[in-house]
């Protein structure tokens, strides 16, 4: 099998923008039996397979078992979109350059978790997503694309996190798209798109492009 295998833990809203934008999603798995997400994929055809992380003594354990079920479908690219386990360096190690995430924050600013919250309550007035690949160093990895959003007056965390939710599901189908397609080059740490297109997208900042 060829494609895309795309982890998930939750709903997966961005599962849903990959599957939409008709990249080739070959199969699905998740932490979580219970996951929304992978009903979703079951409706639309999609293979999957729950590896419930609770069912085994260490991580290691787990990601032998997560990467076995991988390695099965033979994809060209493994997405994360929103799967909420850190992976060994082992694991990431098995699929260097085949690994991608999206994270809602610009990274590098605000890794790990609660990323809205803790940028409402540093004030910054720019916020937004990004898709990296992934190494052993959580949310970290060489950067494919960014979006930005504006912070606006009165932004709650649901509010911010609805606006960048929107680029997240606009980004990622992008960046995916790219590395099927052959269009990234690595150097060193960094990465570049053949054509040279632009890094970032900015989505309703003052004086901006989109």
């Amino acid at each position: 099998m060829s494609g895309v295998v795309v982890l998930i833990s939750g709903r997966g809203s961005n599962l849903r923008a990959l599957v939409e934008a008709g990249l080739p999603v070959r199969a699905v798995l998740s932490n979580q039996v219970q996951a929304a997400g992978l009903t979703y994929a079951r409706e639309k055809g999609i293979a999957t397979g729950a590896i419930d992380h609770r069912d085994f003594a260490s991580r290691a354990a787990f990601d032998e078992a997560l990467a076995a079920a991988i390695e099965a479908c033979s994809p060209e690219l493994v997405v994360l979109a929103g799967f909420m386990r850190v992976l060994s360096s082992g694991f990431v190690a098995r699929f260097r350059a085949r690994l991608l995430n999206i994270h809602p924050s610009l990274l590098p600013a605000f890794t790990g978790l609660h990323t809205h919250a803790r940028a409402l309550a540093a004030g910054v007035k720019i916020h937004g997503a990004t898709v990296h690949w992934v190494d052993e160093i959580l949310d970290h990895g060489p950067i494919l694309i960014q979006a930005a959003v504006p912070v606006l007056p009165g932004d709650d965390e649901a509010a911010l996190a609805a606006r960048v939710l929107v680029q997240e599901h606009r980004i990622y189908p992008l960046a995916v798209r790219w590395m099927l397609d052959g269009q990234i080059e690595q150097h060193g740490e960094c990465l570049r798109h053949r054509l040279g297109l632009a890094q970032y997208l900015w989505a309703g900042v003052p004086g901006s492009t989109q």
